[in-house]
């Protein structure tokens, strides 16, 4: 399998690593970057091809669109006199399948993938869509490219994207904000700051872990950690009080909306 990217960025970077590390062959990707730093980074990290040419990923069997949601347009433009039988699969949030057809002269071999940032260390979700025209066989082909950087999940309806990029797409921020909040909790309490930042790293790696591992629904593993009358049913109490849960509801539903409308605008 010939891979051609157009983008050279962080997430084509954390994809071809994943796919170096799985044993794929460097020397059948081709990377198209036109910053030549990048070019020579990517060659120094990975010992791929690059080109600054859209005619050098002519011959790719598949084609992955890794640029900014508001360079994918430009890009699909600047791709379509290249087209023969390649499979599309594009990266850019927001940016419905039907759209980046249009783009392409309605080439219809498309997949759409919403991936997240743990895929810089393999640890990611992908979420792909593919269009009615795409074989089981290019289908396959994208689950092997993405399946590099962690899970895979497959979309039976692309309005599901907008809540794959509320909740797996933006979610490590997520993450990251409450980790953030508990070391400081930490700090006030009075541990020192490396102290507290292991400690909440640990607490959220070891939770996901076991949440992950275990056959005992999340709503349980909680309740069993909360005691009746203990210090972590306090702590639950607090949370309630502020409505954590439903406030973590409309940030989910506000990333989902601006995904809808970041489709929208730029489809026009």
């Amino acid at each position: 399998m010939k891979i051609g990217f157009v983008g050279g960025g962080n997430m084509a970077k954390a994809i071809i690593s994943g796919m170096k590390n799985n044993g794929f062959e460097m020397a059948a990707i081709t990377v198209l970057e036109l910053d030549a730093q990048k070019r020579t980074e990517l060659i120094a990290d990975s010992n791929v091809r690059t080109s600054n040419n859209y005619d050098e990923i002519r011959n790719s069997d598949v084609i992955v669109l890794a640029v900014k949601p508001q360079q994918l347009r430009e890009v699909c433009l600047q791709l379509t006199p290249i087209l023969g039988a390649q499979l599309i699969i594009s990266i850019a949030a927001g940016i419905r399948s039907a759209n980046i057809s249009r783009w392409l002269n309605y080439y219809q071999a498309i997949v759409r993938v919403m991936p997240n940032t743990p895929a810089q260390i393999q640890a990611g979700v992908s979420a792909l869509y593919a269009l009615a025209s795409v074989s089981e066989e290019q289908r396959e082909q994208a689950t092997t490219i993405l399946a590099a950087v962690g899970k895979t999940l497959w979309l039976d309806d692309e309005t599901k994207m907008d809540a794959v990029t509320a909740i797996s797409g933006s979610g490590p921020a997520y993450v990251f904000y409450l980790i953030e909040a508990l070391q400081e909790a930490g700090i006030g309490l009075g541990l020192h700051p490396d102290e507290a930042r292991m400690l909440a790293l640990q607490t959220f790696a070891g939770a996901g872990l076991l949440a992950a591992q275990s056959a005992t629904d999340v709503k349980t593993l909680r309740a069993q950690v909360t005691s009746k009358g203990g210090t972590t049913e306090q702590g639950i109490l607090a949370l309630e009080n502020a409505n954590i849960k439903n406030i973590m509801m409309i940030a989910a539903k506000a990333a989902a909306d601006k995904s809808r409308t970041l489709g929208d605008d730029l489809a026009k």
